[in-house]
């Protein structure tokens, strides 16, 4: 089955799975890390440990979301990588096609580089058709408001998007500023401290006016 980013919803809200089984609950494709940086290029490495059933995996079908600036597949031996892109010019699905088919039991995985852009919604979903010798599975469905995402049959890998850089350097500049004010608090002291500190002065000048007054009369 081909998907587009239009398609997504549609398949999401259809009457159900075309090959995907309940039994498949316990398994799922993953990403990480779990969240991008606005306007911020991040590699997503898309990663399985099964197969459909027992039929070893062939091709992994990775649907972008809306709100991508940029979409690069990382270049990998064990994969050939087919790119499709929409009206719009941008980077519509890719394909990843083993060069040897992945056995159920063993972990395969594949990336690459996105940068969202200003219109990015807060989650970005990237479906996923995980295609096998025999059969595939249709990871598609996304959680609504309240509902658990691992009480999912076949979820949908799922990023969040965070605050990038401009808000960091905000945070260091804040962190700056606390630090100053806290060197100029530390260079002023405390008035106590200070006070002491100058009797003490005081008294150490004293002592030493009167060694020298004991001294010259002794002198004398």
């Amino acid at each position: 089955m081909s998907f587009t980013r239009r398609g997504v919803l549609a398949v999401i809200l259809g009457t159900g799975l075309a090959v995907a089984a309940p039994s498949l609950a316990s398994a799922h494709v993953g990403v990480t890390p779990d969240s991008l940086a606005a306007d911020e290029a991040t590699v997503l490495t898309f990663s399985f440990t099964h197969g459909c059933e027992n039929s070893p995996t062939t091709a992994l079908r990775i649907t972008m979301p809306d709100g991508l600036a940029s979409v690069s597949p990382s270049v990998d031996s064990g994969w050939d990588i087919a790119v499709e892109r929409g009206d719009d010019g941008l980077v519509d699905t890719v394909t990843y096609t083993a060069v040897t088919p992945v056995p159920s039991d063993l972990r395969g995985a594949v990336s690459m580089q996105v940068r969202p852009g200003e219109d990015a919604a807060e989650t970005l979903a990237f479906p996923v058709e995980q295609i096998c010798e025999t059969g595939a599975n249709e990871w598609v469905e996304l959680a609504e408001d309240g509902e658990d995402p691992h009480d999912l049959d076949a979820p949908a890998p799922v990023v969040a998007l965070v605050a990038g850089e401009s808000d960091g350097e905000d945070g260091h500049g804040e962190h700056a500023a606390s630090g100053s004010a806290t060197d100029a608090e530390a260079a002023t002291g405390d008035p106590l401290a200070v006070a002491l500190g100058a009797g003490g002065l005081v008294a150490g000048v004293a002592g030493l006016i009167v060694a020298i007054l004991a001294y010259r009369r002794r002198s004398s």
